[in-house]
């Protein structure tokens, strides 16, 4: 197999959790580009359908968008037909939805809400293991697929407070590393679990990205604190590593966790 072959996706459909901006739309640009079909989701239909009217154009690939809140399991069941409908198969699965809501209370974690942890749990984790329940489910009949989990370095280590408090921000909740760390472990145990039925399931763990939203000086502390000296770039760090665990190029590699930090979480 020539590297052209292994890393063509032609034919290929790819569902894309969380696609429509940041590391979803990246991973989507990536995997269109590389000859994929794209199934997208987003909490409003119409972030989905704004995004695969970008990335059909760009691409000349067939585009479905869907509305999904991955807190509701009847829907994911509904997205997880309806795209299997579509083309009658699902390759890929990249689960990005994730984050902490904005504007949901207070961060620190005495002062932190229950119910907005549990927010935060619910979307980044449990979110997920649905998606992968369901898609993974359909890829079981089929035989194959790929599935890719979007963790985070907060999964694997702990954080620097100082670094958010010279900038006067509040930083990740404790909560939310708590469900990127069970995104890898449920990674690990579905790969064991999947696997027999011909279906790989890794994850990808990002570090900081800077989106030009970010204070100047917590830029530069974070920087300083990652070997190789920049926060990560939306529009280049994750798309290699997404291509890879997409394609037959990782036909070897399950359970894995790939950490794409520059270096953040070896320098602690």
């Amino acid at each position: 197999m020539t590297i052209q072959e292994m890393f063509d996706l032609t034919g290929k459909v790819a569902v894309i959790i969380g696609g429509a901006r940041d590391f979803g739309f990246n991973m989507a640009d990536v995997l269109a580009e590389a000859g994929c079909d794209l199934v997208l989701t987003s909490r409003t239909l119409a972030s989905a359908e704004q995004t695969a009217v970008k990335l059909k154009a760009k691409h000349k690939r067939d585009t479905l968008p869907l509305a999904l809140d991955v807190t509701r399991h009847p829907q994911i069941a509904e997205v997880a037909d309806r795209a299997a409908a579509w083309k009658g198969h699902i390759d890929i699965l990249i689960n990005n939805a994730g984050g902490t809501p904005s504007g949901k209370g207070k961060a620190r974690l005495f002062e932190r809400a229950p119910e907005d942890a549990a927010e935060v749990i619910n979307i980044n984790l449990l979110g997920s293991l649905y998606c992968c329940q369901e898609i993974g489910r359909i890829m079981a009949k089929q035989g194959h697929g790929k599935i890719i989990n979007v963790a985070s370095v907060a999964g694997i280590v702990g954080r620097d407070r100082r670094m958010y408090d010279r900038s006067s921000m509040q930083g990740q909740p404790i909560d939310y590393a708590a469900a990127k760390a069970g995104v890898i472990g449920m990674t690990r145990d579905l790969a064991g679990y999947l696997s027999p039925m011909g279906i790989y399931v890794n994850c990808i763990s990002p570090g900081g990205f800077d989106r030009g939203k970010l204070p100047a000086g917590f830029v530069k502390d974070y920087s300083d604190r990652t070997p190789l000296g920049r926060m990560g770039r939306d529009d280049t760090d994750l798309r290699g590593a997404t291509l890879f665990l997409a394609s037959s190029a990782s036909n070897y590699v399950t359970g894995h966790n790939l950490v794409v930090d520059g270096g953040f979480s070896i320098w602690q």
